[in-house]
């Protein structure tokens, strides 16, 4: 039996012990604080301001590594690339080398470019607006012919003295794969040349543009007193300078346009606010080796659509004109069926259920197979909305700002 002086020391106990046991248990909860990861490394770069900037970069995700948005600060300095006679991948590089960034790679750097895509324009039913489709098709694969996945790179620009605009960009094409961002090794210097490498794009005017693969040898100009321009330093070029299709017409025809020395050529689809669309290609003369003859197709509806062949009809009976070449030929017979089914209006909806239509998935081989990214542009409202991979239950929107 206890006394009443014991009973009191063994309470006194229970509560010390159990003071004890609470005191542990909370030191067990408390977590270290985390560990943030120590940034990529920009070898090449030592501009504080560019490093800010390229540490800037946004996973959409937040942390898959398959989508980023970055805001590009820097100045890319447009007049001198327009100067510097750019005609290919290599001069295209060298150049972003030589002007943007601080230190120099002890070898040359490669930048890998092709589109495959479909595009289309119309009016948005549900409003006054205009609308431009846009799917990105492109099958990277490595040396064992295994899928490469891309990461897909969002870039605001605003330069001084031109105009806002947002453009889209395949991080392969600078040989960065999905999740480069944070593996902790992979250098960002490459990212200073994103301004560089659109896909396609918009500016605060509303004027949109994107470029699509065609087969056969790449385009040479060489007309005297003009300047050589590559396929994405010009459409750099007219992002940042024009307002509507006509006036990047009138700018195109200023330079000689030079699209590399590979097996291909490419030709622009475009559309702006006030309903303008146009197609733009270079052609060949008779018994020319490479297409040098600039061609703007517009006016039709039929013509607000298009894929990977020549649909001027100073091509249709060659070998990658509308008549001989199946590339994309499926994918532009469905766009043709389904505008035309619509009356060459859609709304937003009806257009990206569009672009799944004609999205290209793993089985398809060629290399301007497999959908990356499928985009509605509305060219009023200068915003984008955006789905990768096929995966059209979840979109992705950007604004010009």
């Amino acid at each position: 039996m206890f006394t009443k002086q014991s009973k009191l020391r063994k309470w006194h106990l229970i509560v010390c012990i159990a003071a004890s046991f609470s005191m542990f248990s909370s030191c067990k909860k408390e977590k270290a604080p985390e560990q943030v990861p120590d940034p990529n490394p920009a070898l090449l770069i030592t501009d504080q301001d560019k490093l800010d900037m390229l540490h800037s970069l946004s996973d959409l995700e937040g942390g898959k590594g398959r989508i980023y948005e970055m805001t590009y600060t820097a100045d890319y300095k447009l007049d001198a690339a327009l100067n510097a006679e750019i005609k290919s991948t290599t001069d295209l590089v060298n150049f972003v080398m030589a002007n943007l960034m601080d230190r120099r790679y002890p070898q040359s750097q490669s930048l890998n470019y092709s589109a495959g895509c479909s595009a289309f324009a119309c009016p948005d039913t549900d409003s006054k607006d205009y609308l431009m489709g846009r799917n990105f098709d492109f099958n990277h694969k490595d040396e064992n012919g295994q899928r490469i996945m891309i990461p897909v790179i969002a870039v605001h620009t605003a330069p001084v003295g031109g105009k806002k605009s947002i453009s889209f960009v395949d991080g392969q094409f600078i040989n960065y794969k999905s999740g480069f961002y944070t593996d902790g090794k992979t250098d960002l210097s490459m990212l200073m040349a994103l301004p560089y490498i659109p896909l396609d794009g918009i500016n605060e005017d509303g004027f949109a543009i994107c470029v699509l693969k065609l087969d056969g040898n790449p385009t040479r100009q060489q007309e005297a007193g003009k300047k050589s321009i590559f396929t994405t330093v010009a459409m750099r070029m007219l992002l940042d300078r024009v307002s509507t299709v006509k006036q990047a017409v009138e700018m195109l025809r200023e330079y000689n346009m030079c699209m590399d020395t590979e097996q291909a050529s490419y030709h622009y689809f475009m559309a702006d606010a006030t309903g303008d669309y146009a197609i733009v290609e270079y052609t060949f003369k008779e018994r020319q080796d490479y297409p040098t003859e600039m061609e703007i197709l517009k006016g039709d509806d039929a013509l607000r659509y298009v894929t990977n062949f020549y649909v001027s009809p100073s091509m249709k009976d060659s070998e990658n004109g509308s008549i001989q070449s199946t590339h994309g030929k499926d994918r532009y017979n469905t766009l043709k069926a389904e505008l035309e089914t619509l009356n060459y209006k859609l709304n937003p909806d009806q257009a990206m259920d569009l672009l799944h239509k004609v999205a290209q998935g793993p089985e398809v081989e060629e290399s301007t197979g497999f959908t990356q990214w499928s985009e509605v542009y509305n060219l009023n409202k200068k915003t984008v909305k955006m789905s990768i991979l096929r995966e059209y239950d979840k979109t992705f929107e950007f604004t010009v700002k």
